[in-house]
């Protein structure tokens, strides 16, 4: 990969970005798409990754660390140096698998709080790289749940969205009592 912006694993420079929870207005905001990939977004990208990466996380959306862009990290194996993290820019859904599964999925921005949400187990996403160059990815298992995990956050949508409204209730009032 030929890119300026792969962190780190091991050495994080900086401050991360703070992470939104649940009952932060920033997250129920639908993201705005990027117009042109440049510095600032590559340094967004870095600044995210390093968040992810010191929250313990395998994906952050943008709107998570409250920019309202189009723009999320993923990496599904942040042990494995060899393997460099995803970043989707603009990414948009192509095609999904009629097949889906039922899998536990928790969220950095509900610290915590573990939640069974059915998904399709295989899509296709068509985004932009931090270079700004079109790409296609088709992706399962774990990666595609990351996936349509963190577009979900682009839309304002959170995984306690899936639940019935007393279920989302208790999980507030459990983080509440948290914080």
């Amino acid at each position: 990969m030929d890119s300026e912006i792969i962190v780190n694993k091991e050495k994080l420079e900086n401050s991360p970005l703070e992470i939104n929870y649940l009952g932060d207005r920033s997250l129920r905001q639908s993201a705005k798409r990027v117009s042109k990939v440049d510095n600032d977004i590559r340094q967004l990208v870095r600044k995210m990754l390093q968040t992810m990466y010191t929250a313990d996380g395998i994906g952050l959306a943008a709107p998570q660390v409250t920019v309202q862009k189009q723009v999320i990290v993923i990496d599904c194996e942040p042990d494995n140096s060899a393997t460099p993290p995803l970043v989707l820019i603009n990414p948009t859904i192509k095609d999904y698998s009629n097949d889906t599964c039922l899998f536990q999925e928790g969220c950095l921005s509900i610290p915590g709080v573990y939640l069974d949400v059915k998904r399709p187990s295989t899509i296709e996403v068509a985004y932009k790289d931090e270079n700004g160059r079109p790409q296609t990815l088709q992706a399962q298992e774990l990666l595609s749940r990351a996936i349509q995990h963190e577009i979900d956050h682009l839309e304002g949508k959170l995984m306690v969205d899936y639940l019935s409204t007393l279920k989302r209730d208790r999980i507030r009032n459990k983080l509440n009592k948290r914080i």
